[in-house]
């Protein structure tokens, strides 16, 4: 696997397009060598989980609001346009409320793996969680963040 051969700066590199938390980053690329992509994507999963919460607002950081449509040609940004092509011109309005009450209420970005889902669905999920107290809401993102994250590295490894 091309990924076990990277040096560690090129791998962490790499791995910070998928996910923006430098440990994250740091404990994957310091777990190989990986056996197989599989596991490769196992362990992904297990350091998001393992993040504590300021690890997690780092790689929130990194991730644009539902709606908005991030300019930039780095990879990161074009996933991010991929993965919200569920929404719409229509939609933005919709979410740039949402967005702004949920943020008011939590303190950081929405976040939830857009991939093949449509506006409404996304639209419904955020104002549901808008019920959700801190630390439930907390457990949904870094789910949310595996999820995202682990669709990226499959990418990235394809």
């Amino acid at each position: 696997m091309r990924f076990n051969a990277l040096s560690r700066a090129q791998a962490e590199a790499e791995l910070l397009t998928c996910c923006a938390s430098r440990r994250w980053a740091a404990d994957v690329a310091a777990g190989r060598p990986y056996g197989s992509a599989e596991d490769l994507f196992a362990a992904a999963v297990t350091a998001v989980r393992a993040l504590e919460w300021p690890d997690v607002e780092e790689a929130l950081n990194a991730h644009p609001r539902i709606g908005d449509r991030p300019p930039g040609g780095d990879r990161a940004s074009a996933w991010s346009r991929g993965e919200q092509s569920g929404v719409g011109d229509a939609d933005r309005a919709a979410f740039a409320e949402g967005n702004a009450a949920y943020e008011t209420r939590f303190g950081h970005v929405f976040l939830i793996c857009a991939s093949g889902r449509g506006a409404g669905e996304m639209l419904a999920d955020l104002r549901e969680r808008l019920t959700n107290d801190p630390e439930t809401e907390r457990t949904v993102v870094h789910r949310e963040l595996a999820e995202i994250t682990e669709l990226r590295l499959r990418k990235l490894m394809a």
